[in-house]
């Protein structure tokens, strides 16, 4: 059994060598853990200091792909070195090393394919208050969309069997921690979330240029990645719900014209027939979108299989 603990990396020379040197070098169940390095176009020496302090392997992008490009090229890797158990972790040593153990355990134990660290969001006491509030929230509704229950949906603190690995594809140029969710329940991936430990925060998050932009960007990948395995529920949804008012306008012009004062509600009538329209238009739109997601299902098959013999 092989373990690659993959660590996407922009410009963490500083806080690298200690994130490398707690990792742990033996684990029951596991013969053999290597560190894979992503060096994300960094601008400082992150590479080398990497290699000087005992990483197994390094990935250099020659460009800055952001998060999701980083954790792409290391699931990548990590499978054509022979991964049997992928876990990715911040160079940054949020979290607690130590934890990796009880982070494989489901997997090992074959009780799970995807495990998510879970840190504790609601309480945890780096967030203030709001963005406490947010996280929660916000992995409500992605557990929602997913068909989990999964109390920290952000956490980058995760492990994967080879074969979830193989199926993950991201989509996503900003994280892949939401997509990956929605993309693993609706693939019907067994996914569990087990407590673990963060230590105190080094700097501030490099993801986040404001909280604003944190959940606008959060909130398009949310709905993107929603709508594309939920395309019949989405559509008709937004479709029912025009054509909803749609009715009731019409309704509420022939009342009028039963009272005969239909002359002053003309409007009613124009805008009841765009919603309608607009409405039927979208229906047809998601039964399309469910075509296309259902040739996808397809492709991605097709592409899983691709990486099975490309890493045989």
């Amino acid at each position: 059994m092989k373990l690659i603990i993959q660590i996407p990396c922009y410009n963490e020379a500083l806080t690298l060598p200690e994130t490398l040197k707690s990792l742990p070098r033996q684990i029951d169940g596991v013969d053999q853990i290597e560190t894979l390095i992503i060096d994300d176009g960094s601008q400082d020496n992150t590479a080398k200091v990497a290699l000087e302090h005992g990483a197994d392997h390094i990935v250099r992008l020659q460009k800055n792909q952001g998060l999701a490009g980083a954790f792409k090229a290391g699931l990548d890797a990590s499978l054509r070195l022979g991964a049997d158990i992928i876990v990715n972790t911040d160079a940054d040593h949020q979290y607690v090393s130590a934890d990796i153990a009880v982070l494989i355990r489901p997997i090992l134990d074959r009780k799970a394919e995807l495990v998510i660290g879970d840190r504790g969001v609601a309480k945890e006491e780096s967030f203030t208050p709001l963005k406490r509030k947010l996280q929660t929230f916000g992995s409500f509704i992605v557990s929602r969309a997913s068909g989990l229950q999964i109390p920290d949906a952000t956490s980058g603190f995760r492990a994967m069997s080879r074969e979830t690995a193989l199926k993950t594809n991201v989509l996503s140029d900003y994280s892949y921690t939401l997509e990956t969710l929605i993309q693993a329940g609706n693939r019907h991936i067994n996914v569990a979330s087990v407590p673990v430990r963060t230590n105190p925060p080094k700097r501030p998050s490099r993801l986040m240029l404001g909280m604003w932009d944190y959940l606008l960007r959060s909130g398009v990948t949310i709905v993107r990645a929603y709508a594309m395995y939920r395309a019949i529920r989405v559509f008709f949804s937004i479709g029912l719900a025009m054509i909803a008012v749609g009715v009731a306008l019409g309704i509420r012009y022939l009342y009028f014209v039963l009272q005969g004062q239909g002359a002053g509600h003309i409007q009613s009538v124009i805008l009841a027939a765009v919603l309608l329209i607009v409405g039927f238009q979208t229906m047809l739109n998601g039964l399309l979108a469910d075509l296309i997601a259902s040739n996808r299902k397809l492709l991605e098959e097709i592409v899983m299989e691709e990486k099975k013999d490309k890493n045989l």
